[in-house]
Formats: C-alpha cells, sequence, structure tokens
C-alpha cells in the first residue's frame, strides 16, 4: 500500500507545465478517511460530486471519502448552476464541496433568475480547489443563509491538509486547523522555521505526500526533502492554529523592494460591484515589477476599468495597485475551475 501506484493525478499546471503525482493507496485512503471524519460524513449523506474524479480534489475529497463513509454519490458530468438548483431541491443532496468559482457562478445564477434556492437537506458546503475570497464567501452566505466551509490541499498530499471546523465556523477566508496526523512547518527561503505569527513556505510530511512525480526524479528531489517533507511552494502564517494561505511564493511580486501578493489584491478587485473574478500577475519592469490585473466583469454589469481603478486606489496600498486593468469576456478556467495564470 505505501509503494504501489494507485493514481496518477496530473497537476492543473496553472503557472507551469503539468507533472504526474504518482499517489499510493496508502496516500489516497489517509486522506479519504481524515477528511470524511473532519466533514463528519455518515451512511445518511447524499454527496452532490460535481468536481471532475480525474482531479484530487474529486476523487480523494468526495469520491473516496464519501464511499469510505457508506454515503450515497451523485455524479454529475459537468457544473451547470440551473442543475445544481434542481438537484439541491430534489435529489436532497447534503453536502457539496466545490471551488470558489462554482459557488459564486451559482449565486450570479439564483440572483440573474431570481430564483430562490431551495435546499431541503443540504448541512455543509465547502470551498476548495483554489483560494477563498472575502467576497464570495459572503455573497455565498447571504444566498445560501448557512457557512460556507474552507480547506486547503495540494495534488501532491492527496489533497487535504487543513479545513475549517463544523463546530467553530469562521467569518474570514482561513483555511482552518491542519488534520490529525499531518505535520506542518514555516520556513525561510533557506529553509529555516520562521518566528511565530510570520509568513514563511508551507511544508508538509504525512501519509498522504506522494511518492514522486512520474519519470522525473530531478524534480522529485526538489519537491521532496530526504526526511519527507514537501515543500509546497505556498506562502503561508498560522493564526490561532488556522492556516491562511498569503499567496504561491512564485507569484510573488517584488515591487520597488516591496511584496505584493496577488491573492490579496484579487481579493479587494472581486469585492467591487460587477466583478465576477480577477487575475493578478507581475511583469517585469526594469528593476522592479508592474502588478497587472485581468478583470472577468459579472453577467450584465457596467464595469468599467476606471471605476475599478479608482476602487483599488481607495483600498490598497500605492504599491499595491494594478498599473493596468484589462476587462476580459472571460478568464481562461481549468476543469478543476482554478484560473490559468500562464
Amino acid at each position: 500500500p505505501a509503494q504501489n501506484v494507485a493514481a496518477l493525478i496530473y497537476t492543473t499546471g496553472t503557472t507551469g507545465k503539468p507533472k504526474g503525482v504518482m499517489l499510493t493507496p496508502r496516500n489516497l485512503m489517509f486522506v479519504a478517511k481524515a477528511s470524511a471524519k473532519a466533514r463528519a460524513l455518515t451512511s445518511d449523506d447524499r454527496v452532490y460530486a460535481v468536481l471532475p474524479v480525474s482531479h484530487i480534489l474529486g476523487l480523494t475529497g468526495v469520491l473516496l471519502g464519501a464511499l469510505v463513509s457508506g454515503a450515497s454519490v451523485y455524479l454529475t458530468s459537468r457544473f451547470d448552476p440551473a442543475a445544481a438548483l434542481k438537484a439541491m431541491e430534489y435529489d436532497r443532496f447534503s453536502v457539496m464541496i466545490g471551488t470558489p468559482s462554482m459557488y459564486a457562478l451559482l449565486c450570479e445564477y439564483a440572483a440573474r433568475t431570481r430564483r430562490e434556492i431551495v435546499k431541503p437537506a443540504l448541512r455543509l458546503i465547502s470551498s476548495a480547489g483554489a483560494p477563498l475570497d472575502a467576497a464570495t464567501k459572503a455573497n455565498t452566505e447571504r444566498a445560501f443563509g448557512q457557512t460556507l466551509h474552507n480547506g486547503y490541499g495540494i495534488t501532491e498530499c492527496s489533497p487535504t491538509i487543513t479545513l475549517t471546523s463544523l463546530d467553530a465556523p469562521r467569518n474570514d477566508c482561513a483555511i482552518g486547523r491542519v488534520l490529525p496526523g499531518i505535520e506542518t512547518r514555516l520556513v525561510d527561503a533557506d529553509g529555516n522555521a520562521v518566528a511565530a505569527g510570520e509568513t514563511g513556505e508551507l511544508w508538509i510530511r504525512s501519509p498522504g505526500v506522494m511518492k514522486g512525480y512520474y519519470k522525473a526524479p530531478e524534480e522529485t528531489a526538489q519537491a521532496l526533502t530526504t526526511d519527507g517533507w514537501f515543500k509546497s511552494g505556498d506562502l503561508a502564517r498560522f493564526d490561532d492554529g488556522n492556516l491562511f494561505i498569503v499567496g504561491r511564493a512564485k507569484d510573488l511580486i517584488i515591487r520597488f523592494g516591496f511584496n505584493v501578493y496577488p491573492a490579496e489584491v484579487e481579493g479587494v478587485l472581486n469585492g467591487f460591484a460587477g466583478v465576477a473574478r480577477s487575475a493578478v500577475i507581475g511583469i517585469k519592469s526594469g528593476d522592479s515589477e508592474d502588478v497587472i490585473a485581468f478583470v472577468q466583469p459579472s453577467p450584465g454589469s457596467s464595469l468599467t476599468e476606471t471605476a475599478l481603478a479608482d476602487y483599488a486606489a481607495a483600498n490598497l496600498a500605492p504599491y499595491k495597485r494594478p498599473s493596468r486593468i484589462t476587462l476580459l469576456d472571460a478568464l481562461p478556467m481549468s476543469p478543476a475551475g482554478k484560473i490559468l495564470k500562464n
């Protein structure tokens, strides 16, 4: 169980070339059981499997997590807001795990069609697979009338590492507490532990950590330490036992010597009326980098680049403000609901 490869899952490659992640039965079943326990799944639950099961979250967190709990799994070939609302009402599913973009689309559709969200059996909605911003969380909770829980995982860790507690709902975008059986540490660029409360790269060691990358020994050696720590590449910090993801180390923008985390800028932009989603990247400019934003307006909105720039100026420090904002009809998305920044 610890050596055989049960699944070969390719990373979505949001910023680079996808890599084949070799996962063993031990990897998959550890996370399936741990995440199912954290979500309190039982044989009475009906889980709406809207995430693709070719993606690690859909495979482990949704499909295997439901099956080891004896729960029913409702498969759907693709996400469709109208179909999801119908299934919620008539198939009476009790658990939905989806990406922030899926919840945003559900809320947009319900508002546009003036359709009430009828959910006679729904006890848990949870966001995963991409960063959750405050605007999406607030809009979803207002539309559903219940807490949108959050979590964090990475394909190389099978994937779930943290989940927010059902007994202690968060009113922020924390990704929750580390699941039992998983070790984490935050380190600086030299691999040394950072001070309490400081931001560092998140390293993980657990029974869920992959065997390695398929036919890529050099990349495997770069990602895994000799004593079993996986280097996530994500920048994070702890606050009162809860983990917060600040951004990707590779995505970090250095502007005039200051660190700019794209996720923070995106969170502000997404809070403006008429913004469906955004993607922020850095572009080299002399000895510094410019902050560039691509924004997808909500259907029917009259959003303008000028109005959004004024909003950003009022809510962001000068060095964090986008130098350029470009409106696009749609941002490129992976099947798992992530924005493809490359």
